[in-house]
């Protein structure tokens, strides 16, 4: 059986955590591929939210193998703590889930360096979630990092001392101390927690279970525009979130690949800096933002909010051979009167274009706007596609004629009922 993949189109926070749980009834195996703690995927079911970190979306689902794979940086004290979470709710989830001995390991010195590294930016930030990921990506492409692997050997105290020792000079080159005595206990506690679970090469048990046809949700996080390679450099995340990233962060062949799910909302968002041409710094970019509950799951900073983007989502699908679209939180656009959709970018020289600018193109670039009729009405009543309003219908169509790409799914509000699958 092939591998059907999951990723987010835009910044980041599109709600694929809800669309992972949405499909997983339908797969064996849902595989992380990359990211880590910065990431916070967020389901609602039964009254309750459910808010997972580095933990697969389909951990709720008991017949479901939940893999955190080798492309994952992995933060042993979160990490715990979200399984603690889940006990306490009543998830049994010890016997379904997989860590590969691969994943990097994010200590308490890579968090500190996140910290020092991004104050000694100044008014240059990032925007990074502090939660040590650059580093620890930076020590997975320098060959100086940790590994969960690397906890089952004798000489893990002295592998760890010598990796943190080399982090004390770099925090000495920015005149500054890595201060992690007190992160220590509670990390070495979670080192001990994390031996007793199923740590594997996750990529002999992937390719066994695709052997014998079991069926594999890949899981992506955060977005397409946040790639290393292809985001909006170097307001970026520091690994491949789009589908390439899930050969390299499972261990899966290319010709597996199937079905690619692209995941976006109706509307627009960003954490944190760098260039967004659709922002609403305004009374409307205020509205979405209150009606979307548009704060970060993981930083519960206030999102940046504005219009939909097609030439980034154009340049999103491209990078992913995208084969459906899903379109997130329509309900948030129930109160508007109109919706607008950039179509194209003006450039500072008077040209107009469709694609994707880098760097300070885009920066440069104003979004030349289609306006729709809004549907004003209440959408998360609704359980039949059917019922959707002529408005949000028309909308949806010109957003299938422009991207060329059939949409499937519209979820018109955060439950997991509230889905609605489209032919």
């Amino acid at each position: 059986m092939p591998v059907d993949v999951l990723v987010g189109l835009q910044w980041g926070d599109e709600g694929k955590g809800k669309i992972v749980d949405v499909l997983a009834p339908t797969y064996d195996v849902v595989a992380r591929f990359q990211g880590g703690p910065n990431a916070g995927h967020t389901l609602t079911f039964g009254g309750m939210k459910h808010v997972l970190h580095q933990v697969p979306s389909g951990i709720f689902h008991p017949h479901i193998i939940n893999v955190v794979g080798n492309g994952v940086v992995l933060d042993p004290v979160i990490f715990l703590g979200e399984l603690q979470k889940l006990t306490d709710r009543g998830v049994d989830w010890a016997q379904n889930l997989f860590v590969s001995k691969k994943a990097q390991l994010i200590l308490p010195s890579h968090r500190a360096l996140d910290r020092i590294s991004e104050e000694s930016r100044g008014g240059g930030k990032i925007g990074s979630t502090l939660k040590g990921i650059g580093p620890t990506y930076q020590d997975k492409i320098g060959r100086n990092g940790l590994r969960v692997g690397d906890i089952l050997l004798p000489s893990f105290s002295e592998r760890y001392a010598e990796v943190v020792a080399r982090h004390a000079k770099l925090a000495a080159f920015y005149e500054r101390e890595l201060a992690i005595e007190s992160a220590e206990e509670e990390f070495f506690a979670a080192i001990e927690s994390l031996r007793r679970l199923q740590l594997t090469d996750t990529e002999y048990l992937l390719n066994d279970m695709l052997q014998q046809g079991k069926r594999i949700l890949a899981e992506g996080a955060q977005g397409a525009l946040l790639d290393i390679d292809f985001g909006t450099y170097p307001f970026v995340t520091s690994s491949n979130t789009i589908v390439a990233g899930a050969c390299t962060g499972l261990g899966i062949a290319p010709r597996h690949i199937d079905k690619v799910y692209g995941i976006s909302k109706a509307y627009c968002t960003r954490v944190g800096s760098g260039p967004f041409p659709t922002e609403l710094s305004d009374e409307v970019g205020e509205r979405i933002r209150q009606a979307g509950r548009e704060f970060g799951s993981t930083t519960g900073r206030p999102r940046r909010c504005g219009w939909i983007d097609l030439p980034s989502l154009r340049y999103s699908i491209m990078l992913n051979g995208v084969t459906e679209l899903h379109l997130m939180k329509a309900d948030v656009l129930d109160e508007f009167d109109e919706i607008k959709v950039c179509t194209h970018y003006a450039t500072p020289d008077g040209q107009q274009t469709t694609h994707f600018l880098d760097g300070d193109g885009l920066q440069g670039a104003t979004p030349v706007y289609v306006t729709l009729p809004g549907w004003r009405s209440e959408l998360q009543n609704l359980n039949n596609a059917s019922a959707l309003p002529i408005e949000l219908q028309s909308y949806i169509k010109f957003l299938e004629e422009q991207l060329e790409v059939p949409i499937r799914i519209v979820s018109v509000g955060p439950d997991r009922a509230s889905t609605l699958h489209l032919n």
